[in-house]
């Protein structure tokens, strides 16, 4: 049998009314003291949560001003970042990719990196008002490792439709094969080969001085558009 579940029963009569009148009262007068309990304890204890306060104020504000400081450190760092092909090529490919992703914002762009499995062709993605967005693919090799074809294809394919960028470059610390510069130059993709890479990381030129990259609205349209 199914147990019931607890009700209160409504008072019945004058003696049961009565009754609950008293229980309220009591509960009441229990409430109103515990009230003025309180209300003297915190002003006997007002010294030190006033102290409290305080300290969880000075402590926020030096967090965000440490922070802020941070950002300014790390900004200066990244507006006079150098990186030579010597340093790069003892890099693995993580490292890598974070690189590309600093000189992006060395040049002025808002980059993150994406790169790891399932990231459809793009290790860093940068945006920029002038420019719209990038796609960054990373190919780090050996000095005379070369890149071919089936990469330029594959971020062609995922550039604008997967990524909704306007601009799609593979770089490397290599080189690129003749067929994959051609069909790059033909079909907008760009690539950043070992000689390119030394003046944007070590002498310091933008990407898009580099590459001559037009300035133009983002909504203008992304690379599947712009074939």
């Amino acid at each position: 049998m199914a147990r019931r579940g607890f009700r209160l029963r409504t008072p019945r009569g004058s003696s049961e009314q009565a009754a609950a009148a008293v229980v309220a009262c009591a509960a009441l007068w229990l409430l109103g003291r515990l009230a003025v309990a309180t209300w003297h304890a915190a002003i006997r204890a007002w010294p030190w949560l006033a102290a409290l306060c305080a300290a969880a104020v000075v402590t926020g504000v030096w967090r965000i001003l440490r922070e802020a400081r941070a950002r300014r450190v790390r900004a200066h760092a990244l507006a006079r970042l150098r990186l030579t092909l010597a340093q790069i090529d003892a890099m693995d490919d993580r490292a890598f990719e974070c690189a590309l992703r600093d000189l992006l914002i060395r040049d002025g762009w808002t980059a993150r990196r994406v790169g790891g499995q399932g990231d459809q062709a793009a290790d860093v993605i940068g945006q920029d008002r002038q420019r719209g967005r990038i796609v960054v693919q990373a190919k780090h090799t050996k000095v005379a490792g070369k890149v071919g074809s089936a990469v330029m294809y594959q971020v062609k394919g995922t550039a604008g439709p997967v990524h909704g960028a306007n601009i799609a470059v593979v770089v490397t610390n290599g080189s690129f094969t003749r067929d994959a510069r051609a069909w790059g130059e033909r079909h907008q993709v760009q690539w950043v080969d070992r000689d390119r890479l030394r003046r944007w990381a070590e002498h310091g030129t933008s990407l898009q001085d580099l590459l001559g990259l037009p300035g133009w609205p983002a909504h203008r349209g992304a690379v599947r558009r712009a074939a």
